[in-house]
């Protein structure tokens, strides 16, 4: 069982993780975003990609969704934990908070969202009534438990186009419609991931409060000081998931 690390807005590398090789694979969607890295973390193998690149260059609505994916089954990956960092909407979310995402709304368009689109033999459907693997995202909240790491262990993301930030109605809106959080990368990945019969959870960075959430508008220093926390308390819960594992 082979885990992926997907680094989002923040984590473009891991300094603990221990790079023994570098893979470049060729898709039938083009060139995935970055180069895959081989690595060990805590002695366990996984493979690292950078979502947007490295340097940090792709926005969100332009990733290759569909090549990442594909690539991380063609290595042999059978589990992917994606991190992202998104805004806060729900009263728990605030700057630097960690939220295991259970549920997910998308309201992303134009974007390559399946491989089950051409030259097929039948249409193909895949369930999708739990979008992120319990087993996985149990284990994630059991290590994060284990290590004494606050999460939040439920949370419903909503998954905006991007790249910019959301209007203050936009957020009431997805409020009233259940979100906790907003990001825009969560969708299509986490679907994907499905189409190719990989286990795939979310870890959630909170960046800064949704627009309209607190008053004044939402700066990029902001964002950057909450995700120096908020990503090295990721990094120790995907070390504390590694351990866990192999436990």
């Amino acid at each position: 069982m082979t885990l992926a690390i997907i680094g989002g807005t923040g984590l473009t590398q891991i300094d603990e993780l221990i790079i023994t090789g570098e893979e470049r694979v060729t898709t039938p969607f083009g060139e995935p975003s970055a180069p895959y890295l081989m690595g060990e973390l805590n002695g366990q193998k996984l493979v690292f990609l950078a979502r947007h690149g490295n340097p940090h260059r792709i926005p969100p609505h332009k990733i290759n969704y569909r090549a990442n994916i594909w690539g991380l089954k063609q290595l042999g990956v059978s589990e992917i934990i994606g991190v992202a960092a998104v805004g806060g909407i729900g009263a728990e979310m605030a700057p630097a908070h960690i939220a295991i995402p259970d549920q997910l709304i998308d309201y992303s368009y134009g974007r390559e969202h399946t491989f089950f689109a051409d030259d097929l033999e039948h249409v193909t459907h895949i369930d999708f009534t739990e979008p992120y693997s319990p087993p996985l995202r149990k284990r994630i909240i059991q290590a994060a438990q284990q290590a004494q790491i606050k999460i939040s262990a439920t949370g419903t993301y909503g998954c905006t186009q991007g790249p910019r930030l959301e209007t203050v109605a936009e957020i009431k809106r997805m409020a009233q419609d259940g979100c906790d959080l907003v990001g825009m990368t969560g969708m299509p990945e986490a679907a994907l991931a499905r189409e190719l019969g990989l286990a795939y959870a979310n870890i959630s960075v909170v960046a800064n409060w949704a627009a309209g959430i607190v008053d004044g508008e939402i700066t990029m220093e902001e964002i950057e000081k909450n995700l120096d926390v908020g990503m090295s308390r990721a990094i120790a819960l995907l070390k504390a998931t590694v351990l866990f594992a192999e436990s």
